[in-house]
């Protein structure tokens, strides 16, 4: 087997799970969560086992009560809706999304028209739209790059979701700087550190792998991502899975080699168990190959910062559980 590193948890998922796990000690049980706090199935039964309660919108909490706002983010509206409810937010957005929030209000104020590369539906793609709707149009693939249209081709610049494959951005961004050559670049890259390791690290033992298995859940854009890039680079075949007793034999037949990863909302036990899996299944030879290393930390909520004795609590690490 070739273990790809990084893998698993980033600091911002870290940090929002960690910002649930807080607030149901601090407040105790229930405590709301608007959509899944991270895209991970796993993740989301075991905080629902200790008394989360995920809703689809602030409306279904009940006045008054404490409400965590997704890794993802949210747009003004969300948060101006939970104001009127009453609800104690805790905003968990990943600093890396807000920093992209940021971004399309400064460039909606200067008057200019965002193309918001994306996935249609997303929740951060929603929330970051929700900033300036107005001034915002979704780009969803490399080919609706062709066909968009903006009012004034000189006053045009790029953001995107954190999570998408950087090559196929990047070849939106190239077929909409041919029909808008004045288009204008973020101040810096907005697809996440961790994607980005996640997506060089499998790029690395693709080539040289009959299979790749991912593990990570089906609304977790980077996940799905990883196998399209697997496949991309040169693996023979690759599948996403939610937990090692999904792997079918027919997958292994004639395979030698075998690559594993996961996205950037799975913990690490997920994985452990897909190797302990294949290691029964003959793959017990490990070789982890590494390409970046990850000690990126980001502060927890604001409202969960300091505990009931005004002690100040710790920050959250990426690749909290990672062996």
């Amino acid at each position: 087997m070739l273990l790809a590193a990084p893998r698993g948890y980033c600091a911002g998922v870290d940090r929002a799970v960690v910002a649930v796990e807080k607030a149901l000690e601090r407040f105790g049980a229930p405590v709301y969560v608007r959509k899944q706090i991270v895209h991970n199935l796993h993740v989301v039964r075991e905080l629902e086992e200790r008394g989360a309660v995920f809703v689809d919108e602030v409306d279904a909490v009940p006045a008054g009560a404490h409400v965590v706002f997704s890794a993802h983010g949210v747009s003004p509206a969300v948060v101006s809706a939970a104001s009127d409810r009453g609800l104690q937010a805790i905003d968990a957005t990943c600093p890396l999304v807000t920093k992209v929030h940021r971004e399309a209000v400064r460039f909606a104020r200067d008057e200019r028209e965002i193309l918001l590369i994306g996935h249609e539906g997303h929740e951060e793609v929603e929330g970051t739209a929700g900033e300036a709707p107005e001034h915002i149009t979704v780009v969803t693939s490399p080919e609706h790059a062709d066909v968009v249209e903006v009012r004034d081709p000189s006053r045009v610049v790029w953001l995107s979701q954190t999570t998408l494959s950087v090559d196929e951005t990047m070849e939106t961004v190239r077929r909409l700087r041919v029909r808008f050559p004045e288009l204008q670049d973020p101040p810096s890259d907005d697809i996440c550190y961790a994607t980005q390791n996640r997506q060089v690290a499998i790029k690395k033992i693709a080539a040289e792998t009959d299979l790749v298995i991912v593990v990570g859940s089906a609304n977790s854009s980077n996940s799905v991502r990883l196998v399209e890039v697997a496949l991309e680079y040169g693996a023979r075949a690759a599948y996403r899975v939610d937990y090692a007793d999904e792997i079918r034999q027919e997958w292994l037949d004639g395979v030698r080699t075998v690559g594993v990863t996961s996205g950037a909302s799975v913990p690490e036990v997920l994985v452990q168990e897909v190797l302990a899996s294949l290691a029964d299944a003959g793959y017990g030879d490990v070789d982890e190959v590494r390409t970046a290393e990850e000690d990126l930390m980001f502060s927890l909520p604001k409202e969960l910062r300091t505990d009931a004795s005004g002690q100040q609590d710790a920050r959250a690490r990426g690749g909290r559980g990672r062996s």
